[in-house]
């Protein structure tokens, strides 16, 4: 990677009669300066300088050891410090006139719009970015986060989605009690679900709501008592701050249902909409897209980050350590575009969410306890036929980035089942051990100083029923004992004439 700046320090007077130290300084001081923390034969180089009547120009190279623009501020106070000593003169900004970033590509990216960037051209194995930026965009570190961004977006390229990086971890016995219909079919034809009145969302009736509740006292029994999770209630509105904080802010924006509320609430404003209601019958959508404001965040998409603001910047107790927490207060929300699949991929669906944080050890031992119970509701409760997968990490995957954590303590593990009537496997279960990445970003800490890590685990209500009722059936006498002692007596549902 290759940096090339070229720009100029706007002084408050004419330098001409100081170009000595000038040069003197670019000359003796600046290599110094440069060097500093520096790989020897590495980091920024000054190739050239000249002077102009109030500025004092440069070019700056570099590679990514020091790059130009952090050089440019490095050598800013001690050039100011010797002018103004010597020649009573200052320097009132940085001026930045070329910045070339060259990044070595195996091909093009597709043309993008990146803030702060002029143009991007492919040239012999090189993206060639070249940015429109000031020494205020300098001193706020913009360039290093475009760098980060394209080396995201040349890793996402190189590397391809979320499906090249799966690493099989374990896998059940093959069960041969097998049905071949589609779960979501079966459970229309049989009035269990109905579509509800928005895309990717369904009406449950009272059959399948009984099973999603077995479900859930499964894991109450299995889970929760046993491992110690205690009961909160998570925020399903969910604010731009949260996700800064998350990272969800890099990359969710496809995926979420954004909400916006009323510029105001005084009903002589809302009139209007009112009585073209009353007139036409007709909600008058354009009309009231000019008296919403503008988004201030949107429906939970991914269940956990609105809970670390209940710690954002606390220091917690070692006697609260670790905690173990879950909620299953209310909907999860996605825009899944063309991806909606019946009961299997929805844009609301219902999920318990488990959180745990403690110490390195503390979250790893927990993390294994936690993929024990599963395996046992899976293979001995539920009688699935599933597997475990190492994959890319839900947050790196959620952030637009991709490929496996290196560390395999860190990362997650998706569940995924059969769908024999489609010989395809669904994941409907994961496992995260996300390491420092929400204690640090909500700035949480112990008591003892000790590192915080963290874990999530998101049970899907209806993905567990998809597996379970694609391998098993509709017919209850048919279900494994543990799930039919439990469900019991059908609930009576509501005919149809």
């Amino acid at each position: 990677m290759r940096f090339e700046l070229t720009g100029c320090f706007r002084t408050s007077a004419n330098v001409d009669h100081a170009v000595d130290d000038i040069t003197g300084f670019f000359r003796d001081e600046a290599s110094k300066l440069l060097s500093k923390g520096v790989p020897q034969g590495r980091g920024a180089l000054v190739e050239k300088i000249w002077c102009e009547g109030q500025s004092i120009c440069f070019k700056l190279v570099s590679d990514r050891y020091l790059r130009a623009h952090d050089g440019v501020l490095r050598l800013r106070r001690p050039l100011a410090r010797l002018l103004g000593k010597r020649h009573r003169i200052g320097i009132r900004r940085v001026e930045v006139r070329d910045y070339v970033i060259r990044f070595p590509a195996k091909r093009p990216l597709k043309r993008l719009k990146i803030p702060y960037v002029k143009d991007i051209e492919y040239m012999d194995g090189e993206l060639v970015l070249t940015l429109n930026v000031s020494e205020a965009e300098i001193e706020r570190r913009v360039p290093d986060r475009i760098v980060s961004l394209v080396e995201d977006k040349l890793a996402m390229d190189e590397y391809g989605g979320k499906s090249e990086h799966w690493k099989l971890l374990w896998e059940s016995e093959k069960r041969e009690e097998k049905k071949m219909l589609d779960p979501t079919q079966q459970l229309v034809e049989a009035k269990w679900i109905k579509h509800g009145a928005s895309r990717g969302q369904w009406i449950y009736g009272p059959e399948i709501t009984k099973l999603f509740r077995v479900f859930e006292e499964i894991v109450i029994d299995e889970i929760i008592t046993p491992l110690g999770y205690s009961e909160m209630i998570f925020p399903k509105l969910v604010t731009w701050e949260v996700w800064k904080h998350s990272g969800h802010a890099k990359g969710v924006y496809p995926e979420i249902y954004y909400v916006c509320p009323p510029k105001t609430r005084d009903p002589e404003f809302w009139e209007e909409v009112i009585d073209h209601y009353k007139v036409t019958l007709e909600v008058p959508i354009d009309l009231i897209a000019e008296k919403i404001g503008k988004p201030i965040g949107g429906m939970c998409y991914a269940q956990c980050p609105p809970f670390w603001m209940f710690l954002k910047g606390e220091t917690i107790a070692d006697e609260s350590l670790p905690f173990r927490v879950f909620d299953r207060s209310g909907t999860s929300h996605r825009y899944e575009s063309g991806g909606i699949h019946g009961i299997e991929r929805l844009d609301e669906f219902h999920r318990i969410e488990l959180v745990w944080c403690g110490s390195v050890e503390e979250v790893l031992k927990d993390s294994e306890e936690l993929q024990e119970r599963y395996k046992k509701i899976f293979t001995d409760l539920l009688e699935l036929e599933w597997r475990m997968a190492w994959v890319t990490p839900w947050f790196m995957a959620q952030e637009g980035l991709t490929g496996l954590a290196e560390e395999r303590e860190v990362g997650t593990i998706d569940y995924e089942a059969i769908m024999p009537y489609r010989n395809e496997w669904l994941e409907f279960q994961n496992l995260s051990v996300n390491g420092d990445k929400y204690p640090k970003g909500f700035n949480v800490k112990s008591q003892s100083g000790k590192p915080l890590w963290s874990g999530c685990s998101g049970i899907g209500l209806e993905r567990w029923a998809s597996v379970f009722l694609a391998q098993k059936g509709l017919e209850i006498d048919e279900w494994p004992p543990a799930v039919r002692k439990r469900y019991g007596k059908r609930p009576k549902g509501i005919k149809f004439l």
